[in-house]
């Protein structure tokens, strides 16, 4: 499967739903984003499975890993070291995203359980970043990262068929992300979920109006209400 678009730019609009997270959490939802654009660029510039297998196999070794007290001289590893694992956050749990994308490597057109298990990229990140933030059992953390994630692969994958199932399959989960009102310390991850939301609206092959007054407005409102 291919993936288009540079997927590892961070554009303003997620820097600025990632600041919603209380200030002592943003270095570690900061290096937890930043290991899934890592994941993301590898399967983005990966042709052979085998070669993107390997690279994938030592991220995952290197993460498991971190729990030994064990990080190389990897910027991103060290950030997770430093800002995540002393949360109580493993390694061996960040592993799980591994996983989770591996199944974009079947060249075969997947179906939805394979999107499904793919969807548990969002729910591990998401959850991770909960745990930082100290979300509360309220927030709909699972339905939000499952939803951000499908419509995460929607947005680049080339297949308009993939597309539009990913994009079917991520709603559910974020319209009950939109229509609850999140904690004050998760609202960041709920921005996210909005954002996701606000991307599906788009028509496929039209541009995304990133920075829009309409979309900041959105986020803004987030921030105040909850909602």
């Amino acid at each position: 499967m291919e993936l288009s678009d540079p997927t590892d730019i961070v554009n303003a609009e997620r820097l600025l739903a990632l600041s919603y997270a209380p200030a002592k959490a943003q270095p570690g939802v900061a290096a937890l984003f930043a290991l899934d654009r890592t994941l993301a660029r590898i399967l983005r510039t990966t042709t052979e499975p085998v070669i993107g297998q390997m690279r994938l196999t030592w991220w995952y070794e290197a993460l498991t890993k971190l729990d030994q007290g064990s990080a190389p001289a990897e910027p991103v590893l060290r950030a997770l070291a430093a800002e995540v694992l002393p949360h109580g956050v493993t390694g061996a749990r960040l592993a799980g995203l591994i996983d989770a994308w591996e199944v974009l490597l079947d060249p075969e057109t997947p179906d939805d359980a394979t999107l499904e298990r793919y969807a548990t990229r969002g729910t591990i990140l998401f959850g991770a970043a909960a745990t930082l933030i100290g979300a509360q059992p309220t927030d709909p953390i699972a339905p939000a990262g499952r939803g951000w994630a499908l419509a995460d692969l929607a947005l680049h994958v080339q297949e308009a068929d993939v597309a539009t199932r990913a994009a079917d399959l991520a709603r559910t989960g974020l319209d009950l992300a939109a229509g609850t009102r999140w904690s004050s310390t998760a609202r960041s991850l709920g921005a996210m979920a909005h954002l996701a939301r606000l991307d599906l609206a788009v028509p496929r092959g039209q541009p995304i109006r990133r920075g829009a007054p309409g979309r900041v407005s959105r986020l803004l409102w987030h921030r105040m209400t909850g909602r």
